[in-house]
């Protein structure tokens, strides 16, 4: 029969097994190590010293140490990382610093573990009185380090790889395109959260669906279907072929989204199918910026041929040798041709603006300005054109100077008035200025037509004009963009007030001082 020392000590050797397959929590299982270690050699106190590349040796746990004895076991831990020093021969060296800060009174016993013939940590056990370890306790002590180290292994491994699923985890959750992760057989495996808003739905929802029931579309996409590519083996095309593009149908009645869809397959080693990663972009800025495009092309397109057909008109007529013009036939086409010519430089100048302050490049010279007497010169330059209106001018008397740009707050104000008469064929504009707190706000009224609502979210967008005025009056949908762009650029703000029912009203906020946000 077994003496109870050697039972005890193959029950140890037994509980380490079990760490070995059950534990894969390192500091739970550091902790096992050591407090089995010091038990199964009779100790009082010990620690354990871990390697790596990151950090070199340093203390991972320790029992029965006090604060300050574990800060110096760290630093000489330290130190031997900066040397180099072998682990093995470490293991002396220990022996002598604890025995020389406790002035000989604890003895101490230490052993590698040692995965592959590599070190990857220390465990030390020692005692609060004089004696000497046996070559039998250095013998259980290193088998128990050769199993405690498998087991560390084991653990740092799987700790590493929890983490490395927690930082793609997080990654394809940070990510703005969706992404689906779909099994061989084409079932969805996983779904970030960028996938489950632009379904309008739960991960869960998605999670073992066929891929044909989660992505369907509204009329026929372009490009190529996931099956053609399963059916190939994805061995017949590029990764930049494996494309596709169309209306993507949603959930809970909401509106069908335009998105494209790149797919990249995952194999292993062996050439086996393990994963379809399914890349899922919302395309909607980019049909949108092409629709802008089109849009901008055909309103130049016809804004141009208007004014240059007049101009080479009226020249080709005042050139004819045939015709004895009169003087006041010459005179009114030469006004023609000055006022189309005039009107082609303005459209050339507001796209020019217009780029360069969506582009940020235009520099805003601020200054001190009466912005009441801004707005009469502006209504004074108006009035020819305004037959059939009635302008009032309505501010209060202790209006203050603000600090704006005058060019670009002359721009604002004349553009705003344009659009008050071009769509009011008669009736009263008026413009209110009144003071805010720190800023001051001007409105600009008429009594047309109004706007449409479903037309007031788009109205200050570059480009944009309403089916009706698109159809009963000439423009580049610039005038309202370069109005928000100059309020913008001054720190304050532009809307349309929506209560006003009598026709439209355009209010626009300034901060009396530069340096306020609106």
């Amino acid at each position: 029969m077994l003496p109870d020392y050697r039972v005890r000590q193959r029950e140890y050797l037994l509980e380490i097994s079990r760490a070995l397959t059950e534990e894969l929590d390192l500091n739970t299982l550091l902790s096992r190590i050591l407090q089995i270690s010091i038990e199964m050699l009779s100790g009082h106190a010990g620690f354990i010293a871990l390697t790596d590349e990151h950090r070199g040796w340093h203390l991972a746990v320790s029992k029965g140490i006090q604060p300050a004895l574990a800060e110096h076991i760290e630093s000489w831990l330290q130190q031997q990382s900066e040397n180099e020093s072998d682990s093995e021969a470490n293991i002396p060296e220990i022996n002598k610093m604890l025995n020389d800060i406790s002035m000989g009174l604890i003895s101490g016993v230490g052993i590698s573990m040692l995965v592959q013939k590599k070190p990857i940590g220390q465990i030390f056990v020692f005692r609060n009185y004089r004696g000497v370890f046996t070559s039998n306790d250095y013998s259980i002590l290193n088998n128990f380090a050769n199993q405690a180290a498998i087991a560390v292994r084991n653990a740092r491994l799987y700790n590493e790889i929890r983490e490395q699923n927690m930082r793609i985890t997080a990654l394809l959750a940070s990510v703005a395109d969706g992404i689906l992760i779909l099994t061989p057989d084409l079932r969805v495996q996983s779904a970030n959260r960028s996938m489950t808003r632009l379904l309008n739905c739960s991960s869960m929802e998605l999670i073992g669906q066929k891929y044909e029931d989660v992505v369907r579309w509204k009329g026929e996409p372009t490009g190529l279907k996931l099956e053609d590519l399963t059916v190939s083996g994805w061995k017949d095309y590029a990764p930049g072929e494996m494309f596709l593009e169309g209306n993507l149908v949603r959930r809970e009645g909401m509106e069908c989204t335009p998105v494209a869809i790149t797919y990249a397959p995952l194999f292993s080693n062996e050439g086996r199918l393990l994963n379809i990663i399914a890349s899922v972009r919302d395309i909607s800025r980019y049909r949108e910026a092409e629709e802008i495009k089109s849009n901008f092309i055909s309103v130049i397109s016809h804004e141009l041929k208007t004014p240059i057909a007049l101009i080479k008109g009226y020249a080709s007529t005042l050139r004819r040798k045939d015709v004895d013009w009169e003087p006041e036939m010459i005179q009114e086409s030469l006004e023609v041709i000055e006022e189309e010519a005039d009107h082609l430089a303005n459209m050339v100048d507001d796209l020019l603006d217009a780029t360069r302050l969506q582009s940020g490049d235009v520099a805003v010279k601020k200054t001190e300005i009466d912005l009441v007497g801004l707005v009469r010169q502006q209504v004074k330059r108006f009035l020819p054109e305004l037959e059939g209106h009635q302008i009032s001018v309505d501010f209060p008397e202790d209006f203050p100077l603000i600090v704006a740009d005058e060019g670009r707050i002359n721009q604002l104000i004349s553009n705003l008035l344009i659009n008050a008469t071009k769509y009011t064929d008669s009736g009263e504009i008026r413009i209110v200025g009144l003071v805010t707190g720190e800023f001051v706000q001007i409105c600009i009224s008429d009594e047309g037509k109004g706007f449409d609502p479903k037309d007031v979210p788009f109205l200050f967008d570059r480009f944009y004009r309403s089916d009706r005025d698109s159809k009963t009056s000439k423009g580049t949908g610039l005038g309202l963009f370069l109005c928000k762009a100059i309020v913008t650029a001054h720190n304050g703000t532009i809307w349309v007030d929506e209560s006003y029912k009598q026709g439209a009203k355009i209010c626009f906020r300034l901060p009396i001082h530069a340096d306020i946000q609106a």
